[in-house]
Formats: C-alpha cells, sequence, structure tokens
C-alpha cells in the first residue's frame, strides 16, 4: 500500500488519503494509539539486568539481593521467631538467673540469643539469593533434528517447532527433559518452573512461601539448616520454660495449674513453642528422609520413583556428602551487568514464548520477523475483524444491505485507524477486497 488512493463513501463524497505517509498520532484514537506506541518509540537505553528482570522476583539494594514475589511472608516469619525469644529473655530468664549459681542463668539468655541470630542469619541466607534461577533465551533453541506431531501447539505458530521433551542420560539411565515455553529453553535434569517466581530453577525443590524464595540448589542447603535450627531454638525455649515451671512448683509447692497462674508467659511459651517444634520438627525429618534418598520434594510428592529406579540415588552416605559439603555453584545470573535495552523489541519489552503457544492467554499479536509481541485488546481486534470480514462478505454473496436506513457513511467508509491498524496485521488483501467494493459500489 504507498501512494495516494481514493475511497468512494455510502454518500457519494469521496475521500483521498495517503498512504505512504504517516498518520498523526492525534488522529488515532486511545486505543490505537497504545497499540501503534511500541513501533514508534525504538529509543535503547543502558538498564542493569535486574531492571529488565522478565520474572517475578523483587531486588533490593541494586540487585544484590534477590527475594521471591511474596517477601512480605517472610517479615511474618521473623514475627514468629523473635516474639517468642523477647518474651524468654524479658519474662523467664530473670528467674532462671536468680536460681541458677555461677552465671548459668546468664549462659542460657545467651545461647537463646546466639542460637536466634543464627535462626534469623540463615533465613536471610535462604530467602535473598538466587536459588539456582536457569537465565532464559531470548529466542528459541535450534531443532536437532527432531520431529513433531502437528498438533503440537508451536507448530500453528512460528513454523519450525521444538518437541516438548527430549531424552538425556543420567548415570547410565534415561531421564526426560522438558521444553520450557516461557523461558524457551529444555530444561536440566531436576530443573521445573515455578509459576509463583516465573523462573526455570535448578534442583527445584519447592516454593516457600515462609522465606518468599524458591528452594533450588543454591538455598536447599541453608533452607535446610534454618529448618532444623528453628526446631532446635523451639525445643530449647520449650524446656526452659518447662523447668521454670517446676522450679515455681517445687518452690511454692503448687500444681502445674498455679505454677501457670504465676508465669502465665511460660505457660503460653510451653503451648507455643510445643506447636511449632511437631511444625518444624516434622519438616526437619521430612527433609531428612529426602536427603538421605536424593530426593526433592516436588519429585517425591509426585512419585516419580515409585516402582522405578532413581537416577539421582547414590547412596545414604554420598548424598548427604552432596548436599552438605559440596561447592555451591556461583550463580548463572549477573544482576548487575548492564545490558542495552530496545523498548520495542529488546529484553525488556519481549515477552515470553508461553503466552503465544499456550491456548489459554489473551489473544496477542506476533511479529515474527522480530521476534517481538506486543499486547492488543481484544476488542480493537475483534472490531477490526468484524469490519473486513463484512465488507469481504457482502462482495462474496454480491448483495447489498436489505435495510434502508443502514448508516453506509460510518459502516462503507474505512476510517484512517483501520488502515493503520490493518497494515499492523497484516491484512492489506483483506483491505483491497474492501477498497473493491467501496468502488464498485
Amino acid at each position: 500500500m504507498g501512494g495516494v488512493e481514493r475511497m468512494r463513501g455510502g454518500s457519494g463524497g469521496e475521500k483521498m488519503y495517503n498512504t505512504s505517509t504517516p498518520m498523526p498520532t492525534h488522529q488515532l484514537s486511545d486505543s490505537n494509539r497504545r497499540i501503534m506506541g511500541g513501533h514508534n518509540d525504538n529509543r535503547a537505553r543502558n538498564l542493569r539486568v535486574y531492571q529488565a528482570w522478565k520474572g517475578n522476583n523483587i531486588f533490593c539494594l541494586g540487585g544484590r539481593l534477590v527475594f521471591g514475589p511474596d517477601v512480605r511472608s517472610l517479615f511474618l516469619t521473623i514475627l514468629l521467631i523473635m516474639i517468642p525469644v523477647v518474651l524468654f529473655s524479658a519474662f523467664v530468664s530473670r528467674r532462671l538467673i536468680e536460681d541458677f549459681q555461677h552465671q548459668l542463668g546468664d549462659y542460657i539468655v545467651v545461647i537463646c540469643a546466639v542460637l536466634t541470630a543464627y535462626v534469623i542469619i540463615l533465613l536471610f541466607l535462604t530467602s535473598a539469593r538466587d536459588p539456582g534461577i536457569i537465565p532464559r533465551n531470548l529466542h528459541p533453541p535450534e531443532d536437532e533434528g527432531s520431529s513433531i506431531s502437528a498438533d503440537w501447539p508451536g507448530s500453528q505458530v512460528s513454523g519450525p517447532s521444538l518437541p516438548p521433551t527430549k531424552d538425556v542420560m543420567v548415570n547410565g539411565m534415561v531421564v526426560k527433559v522438558k521444553y520450557c515455553q516461557t523461558c524457551m529453553l529444555y530444561r536440566s535434569p531436576r530443573c521445573s518452573h515455578c509459576s509463583i517466581c516465573n523462573n526455570c530453577v535448578e534442583r527445584f525443590d519447592h516454593h516457600c512461601p515462609w522465606v518468599g524464595q524458591c528452594i533450588g540448589k543454591r538455598n536447599y542447603r541453608f533452607f535446610f539448616m534454618f529448618v532444623s535450627s528453628t526446631t532446635i531454638l523451639c525445643l530449647y525455649v520449650l524446656a526452659f520454660c518447662w523447668v521454670n515451671i517446676r522450679k515455681i512448683m517445687d518452690t511454692d509447692h503448687c500444681d502445674i495449674w498455679r505454677a501457670f497462674l504465676k508465669s502465665p508467659v511460660s505457660g503460653i511459651l510451653v503451648l507455643y513453642t510445643f506447636i511449632c517444634a511437631w511444625f518444624v520438627g516434622g519438616l526437619t525429618a521430612f527433609h531428612l528422609y529426602l536427603i538421605c534418598t536424593n530426593q526433592t520434594t516436588y519429585e517425591n510428592f509426585r512419585y516419580r520413583y515409585d516402582g522405578k529406579m532413581n537416577p539421582y540415588n547414590l547412596g545414604c552416605v554420598r548424598n548427604v556428602l552432596e548436599v552438605f559439603f559440596t561447592k555451591i555453584p556461583k550463580s548463572k545470573n549477573k544482576f548487575r551487568a548492564k545490558v542495552l535495552v530496545d523498548s520495542s523489541s529488546g529484553y525488556a519489552a519481549s515477552m515470553p514464548l508461553s503466552h503465544v503457544l499456550s491456548p489459554e492467554v489473551p489473544k496477542r499479536s506476533f511479529d515474527i520477523e522480530v521476534g517481538k509481541r506486543q499486547a492488543v485488546a481484544d476488542e480493537d481486534f475483534e472490531d477490526l475483524q468484524s469490519q473486513i470480514d463484512s465488507i469481504g462478505g457482502l462482495e462474496r454473496c454480491g448483495t447489498q444491505p436489505r435495510h434502508a436506513n443502514w448508516d453506509h457513511k460510518a459502516n462503507w467508509e474505512i476510517t484512517q485507524d483501520i488502515q493503520v491498524l490493518a497494515a499492523e496485521f497484516g491484512m492489506e488483501p483483506g483491505l483491497a477486497d474492501g477498497q473493491k467494493i467501496s468502488r464498485d459500489h
């Protein structure tokens, strides 16, 4: 479409416009201006990786700390740890300091404070680090000669498609790895995509809401140490609160209920720490089992190894050594590195391929030549499509509208907005048909 074209409306008037000259943006509607905005702004910006990150993570201190999207739950976890410790130090420890001689009572309080600080440090080491995120690709990997059936959704979208799975060898056994449509890569063995963080994570165990982060290859060790040390802290506070109750019973010669009335904080902490010890203690025991059998929570819940050999199981001792005594790999992401971001088609603006391949997402326009995608409102697209189809249908039927009171000018004249949108969606044939009908009419 180029040069000057002529359109004849239903009222007999004639309209001329130049299709080779860009249309002024003030003549476009708000929705069409929003659609066209991405094509006119090609300015590139220098950003850091964490500023152009497409996952759902929250970054602090200039990308040095990496949290999950539910990082607020971290504050609740800290409160659940700190409040009972403060109550224990403020109310229970006073009597213990008086009852125990040779500064033993002071040591009880100091040990509680040190253990609490250790738990909080492990909590931050678990929550504020990269759990093992695999960087996503900007483009799908090249097919290595695999074939796929025609019903695979990628085959109808972008021509050459990739198989959803492929086989790899792990310790002499065949393991299937899946293709991640969002990250546009084949996941490594034991890797899974976290729907909450929107990242592929190596040796994905689970997403823990209490720490607000995925648990994966780079923070599983700290997670287990956090859970186990929290269990020890609960049992420590529980034990000395019970010691305090027993000393009150012996000193005042009363039963347990009167002792609870004399030290209600001790009674509350006994109940609280007992419940928490069951919870975190059970979690510690479960993860001990997973470590000894070299499983992840994700694999165990899906019963992957029921009746099958676990290719990752190296024996109890070697499994424990692998978790606790191997070097933690470096992060594959340099969140503070600088990248050049094109606002129209660059790293920050491009969207995951899964939004195109998935049948559940809203309609999107997909530009195959530049590999980018821009969201288009459904009502704008459908309105354009219905007007093009109505014009084409009239030509095929060779009839004119039945109703005499039909507004010819409003329906036969193709507006400038529609011409621009049609050019964006590559619908020149439909427009050509409309122009031919208008000239015949």
